[in-house]
């Protein structure tokens, strides 16, 4: 081919595709969308114009390119899409900036098939302008302020907030998407346990819901540590809320729980009256087994009391009194974001006596009443001086950040004083007696759900707990001074990711760390003594949560690792697994397994169970020393080592119509106690021997209800043993091995009337008497001593008692509600005799003391709510 014509070619081949490139080029979109500062840039080019403005303001705004040609349409355009304010300085320089306010708009679907929500609240939070959206979920607002939070809400969906500058009006409006408000439930199996308000779990553990408690023999208020002694297997062997015992252990092996605080004092009036408010108290869980592997302490069993979480619609409250004490509540929401609540109480018992509080008295200090054997004065009469009172003070802070976030802070303080003089008729001999026991404690909680999945619970607490008791005996003669300081800090943090519908694991770290002083100086002999432990606690736990397809099979393993340090004198690594297992065997009939290792380092020490005031005297103290730790080929003197148990459990439920049956049996070990801790008032009470105690049983339970009836009987079969290798004999019945523990009882509810009775019924409990004259008595050492027969070897008679209870509710008007409620313990005025010991006199002879049940006791309230 000729080079002329292929240089023709070429050359008309460019020139044509010149041409395509420069109409493709004339005739290609522009972008839709722009950022605000590029486009700027682009106009300042186009028109030889400068604009001013913050970068961080307009940085984040997106503009559609504006179809016109001519700038000033363009400013408006960009004014409508933005809402900047411009302004025209001269021909050519202007200014962007933000206004103050703004106008918006959202259409508002939920997240699941882009349905609209119509109906949705739309609030101005901080104002009140507030709209609802139409059918379509669309909703425009006007004048705004850019920073202002909008919250949009609607019943099943999760709350929205949103800022103001975030929901700018556009064309078309944003859309806004609302996740579905999905709540897990947990699985009830009995609807009603016992009463309304009493709920049996799926884990086998019991909730007490105090807003609908109905009504317990005896009971005229949700008492919260009275009515937990309505479940099997859960008894107080004197009568008071401060020594439950479950399943065969004692009360400082109990660990009790206010918001997540752990509690040193439970009771007022020595125990008899519980000092936690029950009306704020929302919620009260009861764990004998299977514990969840987040809890620690407690080796025989879990009350985790909780109040109010959530921040009400509106302001409620009450306030009442009965023949003991007053108290008063409130719940008052100060914004949709901000609560508060408090509640208060103080006795009466210093202002009157009540026929109640003079049986209260007599059951606290009924030792003064002596018995002596072998003399022929049998009765020594005494005459008393008390004053006494109590007061408890509770408050708590609700802020939710948002829908997602929570803080929560709680406060508490509890204080029972006293000061109480004794003088015998025949000798004017008289002991004084004076008592400070204080309880404060503040704790907090971030709740917190970053995902659908995922969920954390940063919490923490401080608790101070004081005791300070003076004996002042035979005149002044001698004094006697004790005083216990427990001061224990925890930070805990607790992480959830739900897998699927089926699967969820839990996480978390626990540090705790406890202080406890104990102090104690006599006048005469001169004696001083202050020692102070401290130890830290370490704790990982985990476990996982599975419920199968079906719903039959739910199970929780788990595990607690624990690093324990006492500051002073030891080290050691405690591995806890945990299990909670249940099958529906068939549609009203399941099975429980449970099982749980668990350790504790606070004991109560009990060194002169017979002189003062009782329970008021024990001491919290902190293990000092390993299970294997050895001094001179034996535990060391007052050694408390780290206590560990381990139990395991099966029962079965069946739950159909009117009836409920469940069964259950367990076994369960507890080492490396000390016979200081088990309150011994016999020739082992001062030793400190290390041993055991293994207790096993059943717990029975048939209950018969309908919507206004419920009749139940319940029975406990016991066998609890102690094994100290260093006392003759090595095994012998625990002090609170109650053999049979049997309860009849019943409730009716008619309209606004509520009647309840029971009948309780338990086998005495041992206690060791002296051997017969003449070698009840020791003179061969100074002082003499007691000679005792073998531990445990004698038991009280049968415990009976009838109690009986009524409410009725009536309105005052349609805001305020009203309570009148009357009760009677121990219907029959029985004498149950709680426990017997022996001591010498200043005759050297041996006194006998027993101390008794309440006699028969009536109580009266009244309440009003709002």
């Amino acid at each position: 081919m000729p080079k002329t014509l292929l240089s023709k070619k070429l050359l008309l081949s460019f020139l044509l595709w010149s041409a395509l490139y420069w109409g493709w080029a004339q005739d290609a979109p522009t972008p839709s969308s722009l950022n605000i500062i590029a486009y700027i840039q682009q106009l300042e080019r186009d028109f030889d114009v400068k604009f001013s403005y913050v970068d961080e303001d307009l940085r984040p705004l997106e503009i559609k390119v504006p179809k016109s040609g001519v700038l000033e349409e363009i400013l408006e355009d960009i004014r409508n899409q933005t809402q900047l304010q411009v302004k025209k300085l001269s021909e050519r320089y202007y200014t962007l900036s933000k206004s103050i306010t703004v106008d918006i708009c959202a259409r508002i679907l939920d997240n699941f098939e882009q349905n609209n929500v119509t109906g949705a609240s739309v609030e101005v939070l901080g104002s009140s302008i507030a709209t609802i959206t139409d059918l379509d979920g669309n909703f425009m607002l006007t004048n705004i302020p850019r920073k202002a939070s909008i919250r949009i809400r609607h019943l099943g969906y999760k709350t929205k907030y949103v800022t103001a500058e975030n929901l700018v009006s556009k064309n078309p409006c944003q859309t806004v998407l609302l996740g579905l408000n999905y709540q897990q439930l947990d699985e009830v199996v009995v609807y009603k346990f016992l009463t309304t308000g009493l709920v049996k779990q799926s884990d086998g553990s019991i909730e007490l819901n105090t807003a609908e408690f109905g009504i317990l023999p005896g009971l005229i208020e949700p008492d919260v540590l009275q009515t937990v002694q309505a479940l099997p297997g859960i008894k107080s062997i004197d009568e008071t809320v401060s020594d439950i015992n479950i399943r065969g252990g004692t009360n400082d092996q109990n660990l009790l729980l206010w918001d997540g605080i752990k509690m040193y004092q439970s009771g007022h009036f020595f125990g008899l009256i519980s000092a936690f408010n029950p009306y704020l108290t929302d919620k009260i869980r009861i764990i004998k087994n299977g514990t969840s592997a987040e809890y620690g302490d407690g080796v025989s069993g879990i009350i985790d009391m909780r109040t109010q979480n959530e921040i009400a619609d509106q302001v409620f409250g009450g306030a009442g009194f009965n023949l003991i004490s007053g108290d008063l509540y409130a719940h008052i929401p100060l914004s949709q974001k901000l609560g508060v609540q408090f509640s208060a109480r103080r006795s009466a018992t210093d202002f009157f006596t009540t026929p109640t509080y003079d049986e209260f008295i007599f059951r606290a200090f009924q030792n003064t009443e002596i018995k002596v054997d072998n003399s022929q004065n049998s009765d020594v009469r005494i005459d008393t001086d008390e004053r006494f009172y109590f007061y408890d003070f509770t408050g708590k802070i609700l802020y939710d950040y948002n829908e997602d976030h929570k803080v929560r802070v709680s406060f508490i303080n509890i204080n029972n004083l006293l000061d109480y003089t004794e003088t015998a008729e025949n000798t004017g001999r008289t002991n004084q007696s004076n008592l400070d026991q204080t309880n404060l404690s503040l704790g907090g909680s971030l709740e917190s759900r970053w995902t659908d999945r995922f969920s954390t619970n940063l919490s923490g607490y401080y608790t101070f707990y004081s005791l300070d008791a003076q004996n002042i005996t035979a005149n002044g003669v001698q004094g006697l001074l004790q005083k216990n300081t427990v001061k224990e800090t925890s930070a805990k943090l607790n992480t959830v990711f739900v897998l699927n519908d089926n699967l969820s694991f839990g996480n978390g770290y626990e540090l705790t760390e406890v202080g406890i002083t104990n102090e104690t100086r006599v006048t005469q002999p001169p004696f001083e003594s202050e020692l102070t432990d401290v130890i830290r606690k370490h704790s990982a736990f985990s476990e996982v949560n599975y419920i199968s397809e079906n719903e039959r099979l739910r199970a929780q393993i788990g595990g607690r690792f624990n690093y324990i340090e006492n500051i002073a004198t030891f080290s050691d690594i405690v591995i806890e697994p945990r299990l909670n297992a249940s099958y529906l065997l068939t549609d009203h009939l399941r099975v429980e397994l449970l099982g749980e290792f668990k350790n504790q380092t606070t004991n109560q020490v009990i060194d002169l169970e017979q002189n003062f005031l009782g329970i008021e005297k024990r001491r919290w103290v902190l293990s000092n020393t390993k299970s294997d730790t050895l001094v001179n080929g034996r535990p060391g003197e007052r050694a408390l080592p780290i206590v560990t148990s381990k139990q395991g459990s099966i029962g079965f439920h069946y739950d159909r119509g009117y009836w409920y049956f469940g069964l259950e049996g367990f076994y369960k070990v507890v080492d490396n106690i000390s016979t200081a801790t088990q309150g011994f008032q016999n020739q082992d009470q001062f030793n400190g021997e290390i041993g055991m105690y293994e207790v096993k049983g059943v717990e029975f339970l048939l209950n018969y209800k309908t919507e206004d009836f419920s009749s139940w009987v319940s029975y406990t079969y016991n066998v609890n043993d102690y094994t100290f290798d260093d006392i003759v004999p090595p095994m012998f019945p625990n002090n609170l091995d109650v053999r049979h523990t049997a309860t009849v009882a019943a409730n009716y509810t008619y309209n606004d009337f509520k009647f309840g009775i029971g009948l309780n019924y338990r086998t005495g409990r041992p206690f060791t008497e002296p051997l017969d004259d003449p070698n009840s008595l020791d003179t061969t050492v100074f002082p003499n001593r007691i000679n005792y027969q073998d531990p445990n070897s004698s038991r009280l008679p049968d415990y009976v008692r009838l109690d009986a209870s009524a409410i009725y509710k009536f309105n005052i008007s349609p805001r305020i509600k009203a309570t009148a409620g009357a009760s009677i313990l121990n219907i029959l005025d029985r004498e149950n005799i709680l426990n017997t010991y022996y001591r010498l006199n200043d005759q050297n002879e041996i006194e006998r003391i027993e101390n008794k049940s309440l006699g028969l006791t009536p109580n009266i309230s009244f309440r009003v709510s709002f």
